[in-house]
């Protein structure tokens, strides 16, 4: 099993207590501060300041809090992604990156992006300011998006409530979602840009690639030529960073309209202003409003349903 341990401030424990919230287990060891259980990765933080990462996606959960991290110890065990093999000189070549957003929030859709970015293109991707879109603001993220659209090729696939709850209760989980909708995205970019071919795809890696091929193995069209995985993806590409930047501008338009919908404003994340919205919700409209605003299996569910009855 991959394991990693982060030493990480009080606040940094306290941030991902609150970003892991809809994931948080009701029993946690002593001498911790929470544990909680996402797809393949278990997290235990524990009031020494060490945080505990197991499972087959530890790399990835290590990845979000690395730049928090006073230090990393037993980390040899954890897989970073498929980067050792990529191409010589691969952050100049010309890329379709893919990356999504709106997985780990409670209301909102699973927006995906596939992007093309040719070589020619890089210089004018660094002016616009293209980079990692954790290390944007929103007014930021909406400024380049609205140029990126404007020239680069590329799909949008928007995974809304209603369907995202539909595949859940059928059993899927949100990996295979996710790996179903990057193969898509990728597949529509290939289409878009022919005769032309990227020198490479690169999808931001949310699963082994073992498991993202048998997720998306009934597909019809499944794209594998050149196809590579990397966590912290945005870094090794910036076809990757521009597609997490339309992405997160796709989110935030589908949260504005999801707000008016609401008559409410619909917190981002999983945390417990979003217990409240959701407890507000169920007083006005009613519980089944929750089914096209919401990833109902989260825990918010059951929490903000605890709340509208008080």
């Amino acid at each position: 099993m991959s394991h990693a341990v982060l030493i990480v401030s009080n606040e940094t424990i306290s941030k991902m207590k609150t970003y892991y919230h809809s994931y948080l287990l009701p029993k946690v060891p002593q001498g911790s501060v929470f544990a909680a259980k996402t797809e393949g990765c278990s997290i235990t933080a524990y009031r020494s300041g060490k945080v505990l990462f197991q499972g087959k996606n530890a790399s990835q959960e290590v990845n979000k809090w690395e730049k928090d991290g006073k230090g990393s110890t037993a980390t040899s065990s954890v897989k970073k992604g498929k980067t050792t093999n990529l191409p010589p000189n691969f952050s100049s070549l010309s890329v379709i990156g893919s990356d999504e957003v709106g997985t780990g929030d409670y209301f909102g859709p699973i927006t995906v992006v596939a992007a093309y970015v040719a070589k020619e293109q890089i210089p004018l991707l660094k002016e616009l300011g293209v980079r990692d879109s954790k290390d944007l603001n929103d007014v930021k993220i909406v400024e380049i998006a609205k140029q990126l659209v404007t020239f680069l090729p590329y799909s949008l696939l928007i995974l809304h409530n209603e369907k995202y709850n539909e595949w859940q209760q059928k059993g899927m989980s949100q990996g295979k979602m996710k790996a179903l909708l990057h193969n898509k995205a990728i597949h529509n970019v290939l289409t878009k840009i022919e005769p032309s071919k990227p020198d490479a795809i690169l999808i931001d890696q949310f699963v082994e690639q073992a498991t993202y091929y048998k997720h998306i193995a009934k597909d019809k069209q499944i794209v594998k030529e050149n196809v590579y995985f990397s966590t912290k993806g945005e870094s090794v590409h910036l076809a990757v960073a521009a597609a997490s930047i339309m992405a997160r501008y796709a989110f935030l338009r589908e949260m504005d309209k999801l707000s008016k919908v609401a008559g409410i404003t619909i917190p981002k994340g999983a945390g417990a202003q979003v217990d409240i919205a959701a407890a507000k919700l169920i007083q006005k409209q009613g519980i089944d409003s929750l089914s096209s605003l919401t990833k109902l299996h989260f825990a918010n569910t059951q929490k903000a349903l605890k709340l509208a009855k008080k």
